[in-house]
Formats: structure tokens, C-alpha cells, sequence
């Protein structure tokens, strides 16, 4: 409503890979934790695209009948998943976590580099909390409801990131192993807090975690390409809802494939779920910070339009702007190796594509007449 056109449309466009890739990188987890608790539970493994397939058909159905169906239930599956997850930090802390880790404290053998390969990951890592401003006018009290959940979204999860990234270090450190190669950390860490039982629940847990985040990320991705279809930056028959469910059925359909295609092309040349996360998450972060930059800069303006600017409303959004550019450049330059490379120049690729056809259609609606 702010930015010239052409910036609305590579916020847009922007906005709907970074969810689906989010969801592409949610479902290399669940295919990643699934077979691995049906290892410890049989001894063996199955089929990754038949995982990804199946956790995508579910979310789909799900987001095509009604997300409401199931919020409740992995809402409360989510509370006792993050409540054993800091039982575990609590214990590991109190055995090992006195007094503080001075080696975090100090930031000993952090550099520039790997501060720059993580920085992508760890803003992956926080993405998503403004999700919720998708749902709209189907939120109950919504001009409330809403602002409420991003803003406790952001505070709570930032503390808990904090919290367990400082135990996590501190712990698998204590019994001499790589955060950074551990396959299920938490697992480590619960037995590091004396309570194995724990990391077991706890990856069931995650195992939902990553069936929400797809459905999340479809249901979310869905109605930005909805509103897209409704401003004519996509087909127009993608803002068709369903009759009886009144959901976005064509739009969650055509995110849903574009978010398991990957994943399952992934999966069938062998690539790990852990890999597959990384790659997705990473594409998905590039989206995210483009989109969250243009906000940035078009909020000064439309708190203005709408009497509500004050002066800390210049100074806060330049300087998310600022950290945003910095997070992007960092991650470009110089360039990392393998497919983390790559991820960049998809991105650019999908951008242009994205806004040659905004440039197209919007030069075939200038051209043609009008009816009389």
C-alpha cells in the first residue's frame, strides 16, 4: 500500500518463497526426526519421499478443511514439548551451568566467518513470528489477537533461543561433542541432565514441531498467494475459496506441491533431512529478510498516512533496515562454498521471474482498452 509497485510486488513475491521454502525446510526435519524414532523403535528407516509426501498431503487437507481442526491439539503437544525442553536446560544448568560459562560470556574463538555462516541459520531460526498477520479477519478479535501474538511471539521465543543456544553449547561441550555434528541434540542434553526419558519425548515432540511448521507454512503461504491473485500479481483463478470451508483451496494446493517438490527431489538423490533443512531454510531466510527490509522502509511513511508517527518510528526501522542489509551482504560476500552458494543466484532468479511477470500483466491490463 506504501512502496512503488514494484517493491510491493518483491515484498510479495519475496514473502511467498520465504514461507514455502520454510515449509520445504520443515519437512526435510520431519523426514530427518521420523526416521530416526523409527530406527531407535525398529532398527530401520523408510522412505524420505514417501515421509515428505505424506506430511504434506496431511498439512494440505488439514489447511483445505480447516486449520482449527488440529491448532488445539498441537498447541498443547508444543507446551509440553518446549516444557520438558526447559526441564532439561534447568537440570543440565544446574549441575553444569555454575557459575557462567566464561568462554560464551567472552565470545572465546567466535570470528567474523563463523558468525557470518550463522547468521543466516539463526535469523532462520526466528522467522515466522509475523505469520499470524496472515490469518486476518479469520483471527478472533483480530486488531488485537494479532499484534498481541507477533509481538509475544518475538519476545518469548528470542528469551528461549537464548537460553537453550547458551545450554546446548554448554552442555554436549561438557561430554566432549560437536553441537554442530550432533544429529539430535537435545537428545544429548537430556542425557547430560541425568533424565534420557526426556530426550526421547522431547524429539517426539520436535517430530510435531516440524508437522506444525508445514502446515503453518502452507496455511500462511497459501494466503499471501491469495492476496497476490487478488492485487494480480498471480492468476487469477488462485483467489477462488472453497464453498463450504471457505478456505483458499487452489492456493494451498499449488504451495503445497511447490513446497514437497523440492524436498522430495532432494530426498531422492540422497540428500539427509538435516541438509535439506539447512538448504530450504537458508533460500527461505534470503526471502524473508528482503520482504522484513521493505517493511522497514515503508512503515515510517504509513504511520504518518495514518496519524500515528512518532519519532522513535524513524529511528527503529532504519536501523532494523541497516542489520537486515548487513545480515544479506554478509551471507554474499564472500561467497560460501558448496550449495550454500548457490542459494543466492535461485533466489535472484525466482525474484526476476516473479516480477517479469508483474511487469508483463501489468503492462497487458495498461494496454488493453477499455470497455464501454
Amino acid at each position: 500500500m506504501i512502496l512503488p509497485p514494484s517493491l510491493g510486488a518483491t515484498a510479495a513475491w519475496s514473502l511467498l518463497l520465504a514461507y514455502v521454502a520454510t515449509g520445504s525446510s520443515v519437512i526435510g526435519g520431519f523426514y530427518h526426526y521420523a526416521n530416526l524414532l523409527l530406527h531407535d523403535a525398529t532398527g530401520h528407516g523408510t522412505s524420505a519421499v514417501v515421509l515428505s509426501l505424506m506430511v504434506t498431503v496431511i498439512s494440505m487437507w488439514i489447511a483445505w478443511r480447516d486449520v482449527k481442526i488440529s491448532a488445539r491439539l498441537m498447541l498443547w503437544i508444543e507446551a509440553v514439548s518446549v516444557s520438558l525442553i526447559l526441564m532439561v536446560v534447568v537440570l543440565v544448568l544446574a549441575r553444569h551451568g555454575i557459575p557462567l560459562d566464561k568462554a560464551q560470556v567472552h565470545l572465546q574463538r567466535m570470528t567474523g566467518s563463523g558468525l557470518r555462516l550463522g547468521l543466516v541459520l539463526a535469523l532462520f531460526s526466528f522467522v515466522g513470528f509475523e505469520s499470524a498477520t496472515t490469518l486476518g479477519s479469520e483471527a478472533r478479535n483480530p486488531l488485537k489477537t494479532i499484534p498481541r501474538a507477533v509481538i509475544q511471539s518475538a519476545l518469548l521465543a528470542g528469551a528461549i533461543f537464548i537460553v537453550c543456544a547458551y545450554t546446548e553449547v554448554l552442555g554436549l561441550r561438557a561430554v566432549g561433542q560437536d553441537l554442530g555434528a550432533s544429529q539430535a541434540p537435545m537428545r544429548v542434553l537430556a542425557k547430560v541432565g541425568g533424565v534420557p526419558l526426556f530426550g526421547l519425548l522431547i524429539d517426539i515432540g520436535v517430530l510435531v514441531s516440524m508437522f506444525a511448521g508445514t502446515l503453518a507454512c502452507i496455511t500462511a503461504a497459501a494466503r499471501v498467494l491469495l492476496l497476490m491473485s487478488h492485487n494480480g500479481l498471480t492468476h487469477g483463478s488462485l483467489r477462488a475459496t472453497h464453498v463450504r470451508n471457505e478456505t483458499p483451496s487452489r492456493a494451498i494446493v499449488v504451495t503445497g506441491i511447490a513446497a514437497v517438490l523440492p524436498v522430495a527431489i532432494l530426498a531422492a538423490r540422497g540428500a539427509s533431512g538435516l541438509d535439506v533443512y539447512g538448504w530450504m531454510g537458508s533460500l527461505a531466510t534470503y526471502g524473508f529478510i528482503v520482504a522484513y527490509a521493505l517493511v522497514c522502509v515503508a512503515l515510517p511513511r504509513y504511520l504518518r498516512n495514518h496519524n500515528a508517527y512518532r519519532p522513535g518510528a524513524q529511528i527503529i526501522p532504519w536501523l532494523a533496515f541497516t542489520a537486515m542489509l548487513l545480515a544479506l551482504a554478509g551471507n554474499l560476500y564472500p561467497v560460501p562454498e558448496g550449495p550454500y552458494g548457490k542459494l543466492p543466484y535461485i533466489y535472484l532468479a525466482y525474484l526476476c521471474a516473479g516480477l517479469l511477470w508483474f511487469f508483463l500483466r501489468r503492462r497487458g491490463s495498461t494496454s488493453t482498452p477499455a470497455k464501454t
